[in-house]
């Protein structure tokens, strides 16, 4: 049971608790620790920035992950109106490593870095946090009709990416 306390108490509690799970949510939304930093720092201080008291970390854990999505999501659509205004091709000078589990999570974190933001945000729900359309249209505020069409959508650029990388296999 959890009790109620002053913000600070559940902030401290929160981040102590359950800070590596949100770092862990955030990561598998945008695809880099840093930036999950970053997410994470965001929706806490969304969070508590106006000094909310009567939360218990349950409930603080669960404005934080909206808030977390939301920040992805918000992140995502000013990325997406900044390249169709830059008109510059921007490249990864990352090397891939040599072990074919890496390179195979590698490619599925491409893969997953081309799909749109709230595409990328249902899939997450779906698959890492193993949630069901009306929960994940409560978590990201948007209609269940909505949420099928974009893990539909983002499962099918999956599926046609994941086939064209097959066929570019060797035949051994």
């Amino acid at each position: 049971m959890a009790r109620t306390a002053g913000w600070e108490a559940v902030l401290t509690e929160l981040v102590a608790l359950r800070g590596d799970a949100l770092t862990r949510y955030a990561v598998m939304l945008c695809g880099n620790r840093d930036d999950a930093a970053d997410l994470v720092q965001t929706a806490l201080e969304k969070t508590f920035g106006r000094l909310r008291n009567g939360f218990d970390v349950e409930t603080a854990e669960s404005y934080v992950r909206k808030a977390i999505a939301s920040a992805y999501v918000d992140a995502g659509r000013k990325a997406t109106r900044f390249r169709q205004r830059a008109h510059l091709l921007v490249t990864d000078d990352a090397v891939p490593a040599a072990g074919g589990a890496t390179d195979e999570r590698l490619d599925m974190r491409g893969h997953l870095d081309r799909l749109s933001p709230r595409e990328r945000a249902c899939i997450v729900h779906r698959y890492y946090g193993d949630l069901m359309v009306d929960d994940i249209a409560r978590a990201l505020g948007i209609s269940s009709g909505a949420v099928k069409r974009y893990l539909s959508d983002g499962l099918a650029k999956l599926a046609a990416a994941l086939d064209d990388a097959r066929r570019e296999l060797p035949h051994v």
